[in-house]
């Protein structure tokens, strides 16, 4: 299995290019499309869905994930707490990847120690049946 990637939110954001437009459905609300360092792989989409669906602010239902962006709803009034919020759901993710990657470092490392010591007991079995076959033609000699 591959290693999982980490997504942030990009380290300089020039907040002239962000886009936000108000919200159809939401009529105190603003749409504000926050960029990530990269488009998340589907480990990391599954955890950031995991981790916003078990949040505190679950019934609002405000931040999904589009492409490399985070599209957050919010009232303009709310936006400090939202922004928190969504790094906090961030960063949460961003642990789980890296649980999820030693996981699956262990599981890798097992399964090498698993192959190396069937490598050992096979090489160990095809010695003796060497010696054996020796022990056997040898003494006709």
């Amino acid at each position: 299995m591959k290693k999982a990637k980490k997504t942030r939110f990009l380290k300089e954001i020039d907040v002239d290019k962000v886009r936000i437009v108000r919200d159809d459905y939401f009529s105190n609300a603003y749409i504000v499309d926050l960029p990530l360092d990269s488009t998340p792989d589907h480990v990391w989409q599954d955890f950031f869905e995991q981790e916003w669906k078990s949040s505190r602010l679950l019934w609002e239902r405000k931040l999904y994930l589009v492409g490399s962006h985070l599209r957050l709803v919010t009232p303009p009034e709310s936006i400090r707490e939202k922004l928190d919020w969504a790094r906090e759901i961030l960063n949460k993710t961003n642990r789980r990847i890296e649980e999820y990657n030693q996981e699956l470092e262990t599981r890798e490392a097992e399964m090498e120690d698993q192959v190396i010591r069937k490598r050992a007991e096979l090489e160990k079995a095809t010695i003796k049946g060497i010696r054996d076959v020796l022990k056997d033609r040898l003494r006709t000699f």
